[in-house]
């Protein structure tokens, strides 16, 4: 797996957080990476930062959005950005570092 940061979807998903004015999610603690090398068949992927590392690291909550390069890249424009928006959704309100499942992010 290699990881490398994405500056081109992380200017996408600080516009998708002004857009859809989701004003609780920091975009400066949203980091964005572009993987390759994964077996999995998603599109993208959010990661947390749980409150125990928080406390360890003396942190505040980040989040790490990957999108694997392998299948988010040959999406079109509104896919992919539909795709950021679908990983922004797991973001809790209180951006607290966990996640919200699949589930729950159909109360919101």
């Amino acid at each position: 797996m290699n990881w490398e940061l994405a500056p081109d979807l992380q200017k996408e998903v600080v516009e998708i957080i002004s857009t859809l004015d989701l004003s609780y999610i920091d975009p400066k603690r949203v980091i964005v990476f572009r993987s390759s090398g994964s077996k999995s068949r998603a599109f993208a992927r959010i990661w947390s930062f749980p409150r125990i590392w928080q406390k360890a690291l003396n942190k505040k909550p980040h989040y790490c959005i990957e999108v694997l390069s392998e299948h988010f890249d040959r999406l079109s424009h509104q896919q992919k950005r539909t795709t950021l928006i679908h990983e922004l959704a797991h973001i809790p309100k209180n951006f607290s570092g966990s996640l919200l499942h699949h589930g729950m992010m159909n109360k919101i």
